[in-house]
């Protein structure tokens, strides 16, 4: 398994949905910054926020796990093999992020339970 570099590259806020819906005061994810760069794999990398986290798993966890040479969905939505341009959750204030596959190879964080 290698390991996957998740960049920060937009943070955002519909400003009319935020008018009509948000809290009082409701600003950017102030969680995530641009430029922000996490490590993962298997699991959510620390200070990553958790609703992130459950909208982008599934394409780390594909390029973990050896899609770094291939285009995803047969070349129809990204370019650059190995990448992902995915957001968050947020419907008012997404952040979206670059997924990219490394050469790094992935240690487990954890001893395996065999029963």
């Amino acid at each position: 398994m290698k390991k996957v570099r998740i960049t920060v590259l937009k943070t955002t806020l519909d400003k009319d949905l935020a008018e009509e819906y948000g809290a009082e005061g409701l600003s950017m994810c102030p969680m995530m910054k641009e430029g922000d760069v996490f490590y993962a794999d298997y699991a959510k990398p620390e200070g990553f926020c958790d609703e992130a986290w459950k909208a982008v798993y599934q394409y780390v966890f594909t390029l973990a796990h050896g899609s770094g040479k291939e285009l995803f969905y047969y070349g129809d939505w990204i370019r650059k093999p190995g990448v992902a341009i995915v957001s968050c959750n947020d419907g008012i204030r997404p952040v979206i992020f670059r997924l990219e596959a490394t050469d790094e190879e992935s240690e487990l964080s954890y001893t395996p339970v065999v029963r």
